[in-house]
């Protein structure tokens, strides 16, 4: 039986609208776990909160009670600094329990303020010294190649990260090797940790660089749903070609006083801007 298309539109519409509660929930987490801690990067979080949200709960073939499934698609982020948003993740998926948000950065707890590989259950890499995730993940697709193996590697990258030189010579080999089981994906937030990413090293055109490199690419906005989710059931974009997801995104993302400004790469909210900001991320609004 052929469903009709106002169907498929309204389970569309109520998917999404679960994800952005789920996400709503995520950033709430967020926040009163590094309020714990009195640390951590939450702009940088906030930024990929829907981009995890997504791959974690509708696009990563992962079995969070066999975190070393042969087959299991694998995630690193390379922008490591950005783990508060992992962590809670990875919690929300039964990776570990939630109660190991409360030691988060505290030395009885598992989690660092970079995510580490064989400590953290379902952490594919050890990454925060930046430039270094998508070498890592150009060499697990490439044994997936060799192993025949049908598991896809995501590798998602600062904008700031992009300065890297090492991340090129990978996009580079990515291309060469043909490792279409490769998708990167770039958190475009135009922001890094001490100004404009035009002011410091500009990355424009970012498409047509990463095109001449060999790349497949599309552009989302990487907040949206209904972007992000068909976006990710189109991989590979080509044939033969790595894919790279440029993701148009907000620093600070979900809450006002923190979007598009760059003192919150460090900081943490008083009292008073925590009261606004629990406020803001309310689910009923």
């Amino acid at each position: 039986m052929v469903r009709s298309s106002s169907t498929i539109i309204l389970k569309h519409k109520k998917l999404n609208n679960e994800l952005k509660t789920k996400a709503k929930e995520i950033r709430k987490k967020i926040l009163n776990m590094v309020m714990k801690s009195g640390g951590a990067h939450i702009g940088p979080a906030y930024s990929i909160v829907e981009i995890l949200t997504a791959l974690y709960f509708k696009g990563l073939r992962i079995d969070p009670n066999n975190p070393n499934w042969e087959e299991r698609d694998r995630f690193i982020l390379s922008k490591g600094h950005g783990c508060a948003a992992l962590y809670v993740v990875l919690t929300e998926k039964g990776f570990f329990p939630e109660k190991e948000l409360d030691k988060f950065c505290k030395k009885e707890g598992i989690l660092g303020g970079h995510p580490e590989r064989d400590k953290i259950p379902g952490v594919e890499a050890s990454t925060g010294s930046l430039g270094h995730g998508l070498s890592i993940g150009v060499g697990m697709a490439l044994v997936g190649k060799f192993d025949q193996k049908n598991y896809r590697v995501f590798v998602l990258l600062g904008d700031g990260e992009c300065q890297e030189g090492s991340v090129w010579e990978a996009a580079m080999s990515a291309a060469q090797f043909r490792l279409d089981n490769l998708i990167a994906i770039v958190d475009y937030n135009k922001l890094q940790a001490i100004g404009a990413i035009d002011e410091i090293i500009s990355l424009k055109p970012l498409k047509e660089k990463w095109s001449s490199f060999g790349w497949s690419i599309k552009e989302i906005d990487g907040h949206n749903f209904g972007e992000i989710l068909p976006t990710l059931k189109l991989v590979p974009f080509e044939k033969g070609k790595p894919s790279l997801i440029v993701a148009h995104t907000v620093k600070g993302k979900g809450v006002s006083f923190m979007e598009n400004k760059i003192i919150w790469h460090f900081r943490l909210p008083n009292q008073t801007e925590l009261k606004q900001a629990l406020e803001e991320l309310e689910l009923d609004k």
